[in-house]
C-alpha cells in the first residue's frame, strides 16, 4: 500500500465548511447560535426524542446525568471496567464510589454478574441499595455500549427497576446502534434508560472536532441540565445564578460542523455496516482470530471493528502486532487497560472481571474510518492474516 490507513478519522465530504463559514461570517462562533439549536432539534428527530441538550463532550454529558441523578459524595455507582476512563472519571467527579462490573461476550456489561453483585454483595435497606462492603448506597448505573454495541438493556434495566437504579447510557461510540426486536424495538442506544450520553469526538461515526449531546426519559430533567450547562444563568440581564453551572455548552462553530455531519449520518452507518460484513467475510472461519460480531436483534452503527486474536499462540506480543501494522501503512490500537487496574482505581470495589480481563489481552482495532475503500479493506485484512499466520507457533 502506498499510503497509510488510519485507524479513524473524520469525513468531511458535506456542507461543513460552507456551515462554519456562514457562523463566522455572522460572528456567532461561541456558546450561542441558530446552529446550536438546529443541531438539537436534529438530534432530538433521529433519536425520536421530545429534547437534546448539546455540551461540550460526551464526558460533560455524563457528568450532568450523574449529578441529574442525585450521585453525591459517598454515594456508589456501578460502571463497566472495560471501556474508555472517560466513562467512570465522573462518578469520581462527584466524590461517589465506582463497582467494576465485568463485562460479556459482547464487551459491554455483563448483566448476570451485575444481578449477582446485587444479590450477594448488597441489602436493601428502607428501598435503598447499599454496598455490604463501605456501605455506600447505590444510585444508578453507567452501561456503555462498547464499540457500538447495544448492551442487553433488557436485562439491565430490570436489575434496576427492581433497585430503584437511575440508568445512565453512555453511547458516546453507539450514536444509530437500535434494537429490532424485543421489548425495545425501534429504541436507540442512548434513549432506554434515564440518560444518554453522546460524543462527537474526533474518531466518532460523525464529529464536531469535540463535543457531544445529552438525552434525558424526562424532558425536564433535560431542561435542567441545560441550565446547568450554561453557569446555572438564572437571568438573561442579570448575573444571578441560584446553582452551581458548569461551562459545558457547546460553540455554534462546533454545532454548524454537527450540522452538516448529521446530514450525513445515515449513509456513514450504512458504509461502516457495509465495511464491517466485508471485514466478516475476510476473517470467517480463519484460525486464532475471530471478527466479534454484534448483538442479535440489534442493527449496530459498527463504529469500530473488534478482531479477537488468540495472541497466546503467537511468537510477538500485541504490542508488536500494532507496530508491526504500523510499518505495513496500517494503523490499529489495542483495546483499553482495564479501568479497574488503573492507579486511581486499583482500591475501589468491583464484580469478578474475568471475562474482560480476556478480552483486553486479544482485541485489536482494525481501520474502520467512513471512506475506507474496498482496497483498503482487503488489504488490511490480508495483511493482518499473514501477519498472525506468519507468528502462530
Amino acid at each position: 500500500m502506498d499510503h497509510f490507513i488510519p485507524l479513524s478519522v473524520p469525513n468531511f465530504e458535506g456542507q461543513e465548511v460552507n456551515y462554519v463559514t456562514k457562523a463566522v461570517g455572522e460572528g456567532w462562533v461561541s456558546t450561542g447560535g441558530a446552529y446550536i439549536t438546529e443541531l438539537e432539534e436534529k438530534m432530538a428527530a433521529f433519536l425520536k426524542v421530545e429534547k437534546a441538550v448539546a455540551v461540550q463532550s460526551g464526558t460533560a454529558a455524563l457528568h450532568l446525568a450523574l449529578i441529574e441523578s442525585g450521585v453525591g459524595p459517598g454515594d456508589a455507582v456501578f460502571v463497566p471496567t472495560l471501556t474508555f476512563i472517560a466513562a467512570v472519571n465522573p462518578v469520581k467527579y462527584q466524590f461517589a464510589h465506582p463497582i467494576f462490573v465485568d463485562a460479556d461476550d459482547s464487551l459491554c456489561m455483563d448483566p448476570a454478574k451485575l444481578k449477582k453483585y446485587c444479590e450477594e454483595e448488597c441489602e436493601v435497606r428502607d428501598g435503598v441499595l447499599f454496598t455490604k462492603q463501605g456501605n455506600y448506597p447505590v444510585k444508578a448505573i453507567v452501561v456503555v455500549h462498547v464499540f457500538g454495541n447495544m448492551a442487553d438493556m433488557e436485562s439491565i434495566m430490570e436489575i434496576a427497576e427492581t433497585y430503584h437504579l437511575r440508568v445512565i447510557e453512555d453511547a458516546t461510540e453507539a450514536l444509530g446502534t437500535k434494537y429490532e426486536t424485543g421489548k425495545y424495538a425501534g429504541k436507540y442506544a442512548g434513549t432506554i434508560g434515564d440518560f444518554g450520553a453522546y460524543s462527537y469526538n474526533g474518531n466518532k461515526i460523525i464529529t464536531t472536532g469535540g463535543g457531544g449531546m445529552l438525552v434525558a426519559r424526562n424532558t425536564e430533567e433535560a431542561k435542567h441540565m441545560a441550565y446547568l450547562s450554561t453557569q446555572a444563568k438564572d437571568d438573561p440581564h442579570f448575573y444571578i445564578h441560584d446553582e452551581v453551572g458548569y461551562n459545558y455548552r457547546m460553540t455554534n462553530v462546533q454545532a454548524a460542523i454537527g450540522v452538516a455531519q448529521m446530514e450525513e449520518l445515515e449513509e456513514f452507518i450504512e458504509r461502516k455496516q457495509r465495511n464491517f460484513e466485508r471485514y466478516r467475510k475476510h476473517f470467517e472461519g480463519e484460525p486464532n482470530m475471530k471478527l466479534l460480531p454484534y448483538r442479535k436483534g440489534t442493527s449496530s452503527n459498527s463504529w469500530f471493528y473488534a478482531l479477537c486474536i488468540e495472541m497466546d499462540r503467537l511468537s510477538i506480543n500485541p504490542r508488536q502486532l500494532v507496530e508491526g501494522l504500523s510499518q505495513k501503512q496500517i494503523g490499529s490500537r489495542l483495546i483499553w487497560g482495564l479501568i479497574s487496574e488503573q492507579k486511581p482505581y486499583q482500591n475501589d470495589l468491583r464484580t469478578d472481571v474475568s471475562t474482560a480481563k480476556e478480552y483486553a489481552g486479544k482485541v485489536l482495532n482494525i481501520p474502520c474510518s467512513t471512506n475506507l475503500t474496498e482496497e483498503e479493506i482487503d488489504y488490511v485484512a490480508a495483511t493482518v492474516k499473514a501477519m498472525v499466520k506468519e507468528a502462530t507457533v
